[in-house]
């Protein structure tokens, strides 16, 4: 069937153990341990959110990959943009994507996401102690990383492509001390290589950053753009609300009606892609430190995909894509795998919105 836009669904790796999250946090730890735990925190607080078709899966398994790709396809979601992590020259959370890009399955096209930042204790809610540190040595590392990871990733036949050029996206391209330099040595190897240009996407803060200054093609907001805890008095009852949570020790809460098309209304920037998500609540991870968007349902996640697909209709097909966030950050609450809660629910917003008939 024929899509309205393209829907690139930005997709975790977290969900296998590894000896660094089995010594930092207790064997077999995966983004499933928080997951599992969460507890409600407020009258109406939906938690836990838990898995239905696909139960608590390992993606070391085969079988996952390829059912997750099946849903994914079913469903108008065109590619599975994988995070996966470098910190000069350490990879971690890497055996999903290598074994896929081995293996040739699942048969659904992919691109990748360097989520560059460092890593720190917030699954725990101990945001401040650092695990992994990222850095940014300078040029010798930048071509390292694109031999070693990105090379056999855009040399695959099923890397999603935008007019021709394959998608690479920057999580925080902010931090990065040298970016345009990053960039010119990547489409320099890139060429170099056979791959020919390639488009770089980075996630940063929309209205503050600007894509071109640091050698991007685009850009677009995947982290609660908007959002923020202070309430100016001049909104007495949000204010009043606001700091009744604060004294009831409860986490920060937003009305999902209200904040998921106001995050679309903001200017969005010609070189900017709309970001949608279906739902924020990392009380798994933070606790009473977290971030809700309450109220969120599938049938007012459409209203924000139809309104994001009304945002790039007047774009060429190519460039009409919408950046999901995510497929499966559970712990995170933003995800369109079926649960116990609505099912499929998810899903269908999507496939209603983006697929038409003919």
């Amino acid at each position: 069937m024929e899509r309205r836009a393209r829907v690139i669904a930005l997709y975790l790796p977290q969900f296998h153990p590894i000896p660094e999250n089995d010594l930092w946090w207790g064997k077999g730890f995966t983004e499933w341990t928080n997951t599992a735990k969460a507890k409600p925190l407020f009258f109406g607080h939906r938690q836990p959110n838990l898995p239905a078709d696909l139960g608590f899966y390992d993606l070391r398994v085969p079988d996952v990959r390829e059912e997750q790709a099946r849903l994914a396809q079913c469903y108008g979601v065109e590619a599975f943009c994988y995070y996966y992590y470098w910190f000069n020259g350490k990879r971690l959370l890497e055996r999903p994507l290598d074994d896929m890009i081995r293996s040739g399955v699942p048969d659904f096209p992919f691109c990748l996401c360097w989520a560059n930042g460092s890593w720190t204790g917030i699954w725990h809610g101990a945001a401040n102690r650092i695990l992994q540190e990222q850095t940014y040595p300078g040029r010798e590392d930048d071509e390292r990383h694109f031999h070693e990871v990105l090379l056999p990733a855009l040399s695959d036949r099923r890397y999603l492509k935008i007019d021709g050029k394959p998608l690479v996206a920057v999580h925080a391209p902010q931090e990065l001390p040298h970016g345009r330099a990053l960039t010119d040595t990547w489409r320099r190897l890139a060429l170099a290589a056979g791959i020919g240009e390639i488009h770089l996407l980075g996630f940063g803060p929309q209205g503050y950053w600007r894509p071109a200054e640091q050698g991007f093609d685009s850009g677009c907001s995947a982290n609660l753009p908007g959002l923020r805890p202070w309430v100016p008095w001049s909104r007495p009852v949000r204010k009043l609300r606001f700091k009744v949570q604060h004294w009831l020790r409860r986490p920060t809460i937003y009305r999902y009606r209200e904040e998921s098309l106001r995050l679309l209304d903001a200017q969005l920037h010609a070189d900017f892609f709309p970001v949608v998500i279906p739902n924020w609540d990392n009380t798994p991870r933070s606790g009473r430190k977290g971030r809700v968007l309450h109220g969120a349902h599938p049938d007012l996640f459409g209203a924000m995909m139809r309104a994001a697909i009304a945002k790039v209709a007047h774009r060429t097909p190519g460039q009409r894509l919408i950046i999901l966030k995510s497929w499966n950050e559970w712990a995170e609450g933003n995800y369109v795998e079926p649960d116990l809660e609505f099912g499929h629910g998810w899903l269908e917003a999507i496939a209603d919105a983006v697929l038409k008939d003919g």
